[in-house]
C-alpha cells in the first residue's frame, strides 16, 4: 500500500512539473505587438480593394480592435473591459479554454471579426495562416494555438453581436437621399457625380457619445449670392490661392485618402486605389507605438482608443455634414465666379461643412498626444506605397492641423469648415479619452507587463 502511495505521489509530482515546465516554455513565447499594425494594414488593404466609405471604415477597424482588447482585458489586470465605459457594451464572457496563449487569442480575434464584417474579408484568410505558421515556428505548440483560435472565435461572436445591435444594418431601409435642389445646398460633383456617401451614419449608435449631435458646432457661413457677404468672401479665398503653390500641392496630395477618386484614360474613368482618412491615421498610431516600443497590451489600448475615437468623430461630423448640406467650393465657384475652375484634388461625394479630415485628424491628435505626449516626433512613411515621399512631423497636432489645411489647399473645403472641424475632433478626442479613462487610470508608461500564456 505504502508503495502503491508513494508511486502516486510521483506521478502526481511529475504532473505538475510537466505543466509548469510548459508553462513556463510558453510564457517566453510572445507575439509581435507589431502584429497588431499589419492586421490593421491587411484590414486596410481590404478596403482599398472594396472602395470601403470612410466612416463604415471606421466601424469595421473600432469591432475589429475591440475584439482583441477584450481578450487582453480578461489576461491582464493592467487592462479593464469595455463594459461600463462605451455605450451598451455588454460583459464579455471568458471562453473555457484552458491551453492558449492570449497575445495570439486576441490577433485571431482581430482576424475573426474583420473577416466577418468585411466584405471581401475572406480575403484576410491568408494572413491569418501565414500568421498561425509562424507561431509554430516561433514554438507554440498544436494544442496552444488550437485553444487560442477557439478562444478567438468565441470572444469576436460577442463582439459581432454587439456590433450588429448598432443599428447600421438598418441604414438601408431608410429612403434614398435626394439633393434638397436649393441654393448654396451640396450637389454630386465631377467627374463621377457619386450620390452622396453614408447619409445616415449619425444615426448609429455610438461608442462614447451621448448622440451624434453632441459637439454640434456653429452654423457655416450663412450662404449668399451677393459679392459682399461673407460666404463670398470664402469662395474667394479658395478661388485666389490658385492651386499652385508646389508645397501646398505636396501637402493636399498626401493628405488626399480619397477612396472616390477616378482619373480620365481616354474616354474611361479609373478608379485610383487610396486608402481612408482613418486608415491613414490608424498608419500613424502603428509608427507611434513601434517608435515608443509599446508592448502588445499597450499597443492595443491605443490603437482601439484611436479607432473607438475614428467612428464616433466621423458620427459628428457626419450628422453636420447633412444637417447643414452646404455647397461644396467645386460648385459654388464654377457657378458664381468662374466655371472654368477645378479644384486641385477631386471633390469627395458628401456634404461640404464640417471637413471630415479636420474633425478625426484633431480627434485622432487628441488622443495621441494623451498616450505619447506633446511633443512625440515621427516620421510619417504610411502614403510611402502609395508613390508619395514620407513627411516628418514634430507632434501628432502638427500633423492634424496640416491635415486640417489639405483641405483648403485642395480647393474641396471652405475655411469655416476646417477651423470648426478642428474644434470639434479636438472635442471628441478628449471625450473619448475621458470615458476610457486609460487603462484603470495609469498612463501609458505606468503600465505593465504581465505574462503572455494562461
Amino acid at each position: 500500500m505504502k508503495l502503491v502511495r508513494f508511486v502516486n505521489f510521483l506521478i502526481v509530482i511529475s504532473v505538475i512539473l510537466f505543466f509548469d515546465g510548459c508553462k513556463k516554455k510558453q510564457q517566453n513565447t510572445a507575439i509581435n505587438p507589431a502584429t497588431i499594425g499589419q492586421i490593421t494594414l491587411q484590414m486596410t488593404d481590404v478596403m482599398v480593394h472594396d472602395v470601403t466609405n470612410p466612416p463604415l471604415s471606421s466601424r469595421f477597424f473600432s469591432y475589429a480592435l475591440l475584439a482583441g482588447y477584450e481578450v487582453v482585458a480578461q489576461n491582464d489586470s493592467a487592462y479593464e473591459s469595455m463594459h461600463g465605459k462605451l455605450n451598451d457594451f455588454p460583459v464579455v464572457s471568458k471562453p473555457a479554454v484552458e491551453n492558449y496563449a492570449y497575445q495570439l487569442a486576441a490577433a485571431l480575434a482581430m482576424l475573426e471579426t474583420a473577416k466577418k464584417m468585411q466584405p471581401s474579408g475572406a480575403l484576410l484568410q491568408k494572413y491569418q495562416d501565414r500568421l498561425l505558421d509562424s507561431c509554430k515556428t516561433l514554438g507554440f505548440d498544436e494544442e496552444t494555438i488550437a485553444g487560442s483560435q477557439q478562444y478567438a472565435v468565441e470572444i469576436s461572436k460577442q463582439i459581432l453581436k454587439y456590433a450588429k445591435a448598432d443599428k447600421y444594418n438598418r441604414i438601408s431601409n431608410f429612403p434614398r437621399y435626394e439633393p434638397k435642389g436649393a441654393p448654396g445646398t451640396w450637389f454630386p460633383t465631377p467627374p463621377g457625380y457619386f450620390p452622396p456617401v453614408e447619409p445616415f451614419f449619425g444615426t448609429i449608435r455610438p461608442f462614447t457619445l451621448n448622440a451624434a449631435s453632441q459637439f454640434k458646432p456653429e452654423p457655416p457661413v450663412a450662404f449668399s449670392e451677393s459679392k459682399s457677404a461673407d460666404f463670398f468672401h470664402l469662395m474667394k479665398m479658395n478661388y485666389d490661392d490658385k492651386n499652385d503653390n508646389a508645397e501646398h500641392q505636396v501637402i493636399a496630395a498626401f493628405w488626399d485618402c480619397n477612396p472616390f477618386a477616378l482619373e480620365n484614360k481616354g474616354h474611361l474613368l479609373v478608379g485610383m486605389k487610396k486608402i481612408s482618412p482613418g486608415a491613414h491615421w490608424m498608419g500613424i498610431t502603428d509608427i507611434a507605438c513601434k517608435q515608443a516600443k509599446a508592448d502588445f497590451g499597450k499597443t492595443l489600448l491605443v490603437t482601439t482608443s484611436v479607432a473607438i475615437g475614428l467612428m464616433d468623430s466621423f458620427m459628428t461630423c457626419w450628422d453636420e455634414k447633412y444637417r447643414s448640406n452646404r455647397i461644396r467650393p467645386e460648385t459654388a465657384i464654377r457657378k458664381y465666379i468662374d466655371p472654368t475652375w477645378r479644384p486641385f484634388l477631386q471633390t469627395p461625394p458628401f456634404p461640404e461643412y464640417l471637413s471630415g479630415h479636420s474633425v478625426i485628424s484633431a480627434s485622432s491628435a487628441a488622443i495621441l498626444t494623451h498616450y505619447f505626449g506633446e511633443n512625440f516626433a515621427y516620421t510619417d512613411t504610411v502614403e510611402e506605397r502609395f508613390n508619395l515621399k514620407a513627411r516628418k512631423y514634430n507632434s501628432f497636432w502638427a500633423a492634424a492641423n496640416e491635415a486640417a489645411i489639405s483641405r483648403f489647399y485642395g480647393g474641396i473645403h471652405f475655411m469655416d469648415a476646417i477651423d470648426n472641424g478642428v474644434i470639434q475632433g479636438k472635442e471628441v478626442g478628449n471625450w473619448v479619452i475621458g470615458k476610457l479613462g486609460g487603462s484603470k487610470g495609469k498612463s501609458l508608461a505606468e503600465v505593465s507587463n504581465k505574462s503572455l500564456v494562461n
